[in-house]
C-alpha cells in the first residue's frame, strides 16, 4: 500500500505504552528528524509523565481513547502486551489514525485477521514491527533470489535457541511475558515471529497450506519465579509448515533447550543454498561444492554509495530502510511504498496459530482449520 502525503512537517504520532518497548520505540522516533512525538499514554501516570519530561513530550493520557480524540495525531504507536493488540489497533483505525503495532501482530490468527480487515475497510496504513527484514542480510538474500542465483526455492529451515532465557524465570523481563492471560503464548510469538516473517518476506510471502507443530515446557525453573510469574506458556515451539509453491519449512524456536544455539536461517534452492547469519552461499560451480562468505557491511555501504538500481534493495527506496520505524515514518509521508507488513504479519500468525492447534490435537493442522479455530486452543502448558 502507498504512503499519502501528509504535510511539509513532520509525522505527528502518539504512544500508547511506555514500558520496556515504548522506552525504546520513544527513542528511536526521538532520533528520526521527520517524526514528533505528540503524546504519551500508560495506565500508570507517574512512569508515562517522567518518560514525557525526559523526552520533552508535551501531552501525557492514561487513557487511550482520549488520546485518539486529538485531531493532530496522524498515527499511533502500540506498545501493549500482545492481548491488547487488536483492540486498541482497531480502535485507533477507527479513529482515523495509521497505526504502527509490536510484533506479534495478535496472539491469535483472528484477532490478527480483524486488525488487518480494519486497516483495509478504512483505507488507513497498518504496519508491524517486524524487525529482521531490514537487516543487511536479508537485503543480500534478496539479492541473490532476485537474480536467480538459488534457483526455485523449495526448502528452508529456521532454529534460534536460547540455553535459558526465559523471561522472569531466569531473572529478566516482567512476569508479563510467560503467563497466556497477557502475552498468550511463550518462545513461539517472542522470538519465531521474526524469523518467520523474514523467511516469509524473502519468499513474496506464500499461502499456508497446512502445520505439523509441537510445544513444550521441560526444563527446570525456580520455584519461586514459577509461582509468582505464573508460568503456563511454552519455552519450546517446534514445527513442519507447507507453503504454496511446493516449499517446505522445518522450525524451531527456544527459550530454554539443553544446546548450543544454532542461530540460523537458510533457503535452499535448486541452483544454491543461502544461510542468513553468518551470511554464506553454498553451490555447485565447474561440477564442485562451493562455499562462498561475503563481507555483506561493504556491499550494502557500497551499493548505497554507488549503484542507482539498488536502493537498498528491499523496496526500491534506498533512503527509507534503515529500520522499521524509519521506514514507516517515511511511507506515512508519502516517500516510499508501505513494506506489506501487515499482510506478512497476518501470515507468520497463521503459522503461529497452527503450531499450537497442531500440539492441542497431536496432528497437522490446514490453513483452513487454523482460520476456523476456537482463539487460544493449545495455549496453556
Amino acid at each position: 500500500m502507498a504512503g499519502n502525503p501528509l504535510r511539509p512537517g513532520p509525522v505527528r504520532i502518539g504512544i500508547i505504552g511506555v514500558g520496556q518497548i515504548g522506552k525504546g520505540h520513544v527513542r528511536t522516533y526521538k532520533a528520526l528528524p521527520n517524526a514528533e512525538i505528540v503524546a504519551v499514554c500508560d495506565i500508570l501516570e507517574d512512569e508515562a509523565r517522567r518518560v514525557a519530561a525526559e523526552h520533552d513530550i508535551p501531552h501525557v493520557y492514561t487513557d487511550y481513547r482520549q488520546m485518539l480524540q486529538r485531531d493532530d495525531l496522524d498515527s499511533v504507536d502500540v506498545c501493549l502486551h500482545n492481548r491488547l493488540h487488536r483492540p486498541v489497533t482497531v480502535e485507533a483505525l477507527e479513529a482515523g489514525k495509521n497505526v504502527y503495532c509490536e510484533k506479534p501482530m495478535s496472539w491469535t490468527y483472528r484477532d490478527a485477521k480483524a486488525m488487518y480487515d480494519a486497516a483495509q475497510a478504512t483505507g488507513k496504513l497498518l504496519h508491524i514491527q517486524l524487525g529482521r527484514i531490514y537487516r543487511h542480510e536479508t537485503a543480500c538474500a534478496k539479492r541473490l533470489l532476485d537474480e536467480g542465483l538459488l534457483g526455485d526455492v523449495y526448502a528452508v529451515t529456521s532454529f534460534h535457541y536460547r540455553r535459558r532465557g526465559r523471561p522472569w524465570v531466569d531473572g529478566y523481563g516482567s512476569k508479563a511475558f510467560v503467563n497466556t492471560s497477557t502475552a498468550g503464548g511463550g518462545a513461539v510469538l517472542d522470538m519465531a515471529v521474526y524469523n518467520i516473517s523474514r523467511l516469509l518476506f524473502l519468499l513474496g510471502n506464500p499461502p499456508v497450506k497446512s502445520v505439523s507443530g509441537a510445544t513444550y515446557q521441560k526444563l527446570d525453573m525456580y520455584p519461586e519465579r514459577r509461582a509468582s510469574g505464573g508460568y503456563d506458556v511454552e519455552e519450546l515451539g517446534s514445527a513442519l509448515v507447507r507453503l504454496g509453491e511446493d516449499i517446505t519449512w522445518q522450525l524451531a524456536e527456544a527459550w530454554a533447550i539443553h544446546s548450543d544455539a544454532p542461530e540460523e536461517d537458510r533457503l535452499y534452492g535448486h541452483k544454491g543454498g543461502v544461510r542468513l547469519e553468518p551470511f554464506s552461499y553454498h553451490t555447485t560451480l565447474a561440477d564442485m561444492e562451493m562455499d562462498a562468505t561475503f563481507d555483506v557491511g561493504r556491499a550494502i555501504w557500497r551499493w548505497n554509495q554507488c549503484d542507482p538500481q539498488f536502493k537498498y534493495y528491499i523496496n526500491n527506496d534506498r533512503p527509507f530502510h534503515q529500520n522499521s520505524q524509519h521506514h514507516w515514518v517515511s511511507a506515512q509521508l508519502g516517500l516510499t511504498p508501505l513494506i506489506d507488513t501487515a499482510g506478512i504479519a497476518l501470515n507468520t500468525a497463521l503459522i503461529s496459530e497452527g503450531i499450537y492447534l497442531s500440539s492441542h490435537y497431536g496432528r497437522e493442522v490446514t490453513a483452513q482449520e487454523i482460520q476456523e479455530a476456537e482463539p487460544g486452543l493449545g495455549r496453556a502448558i
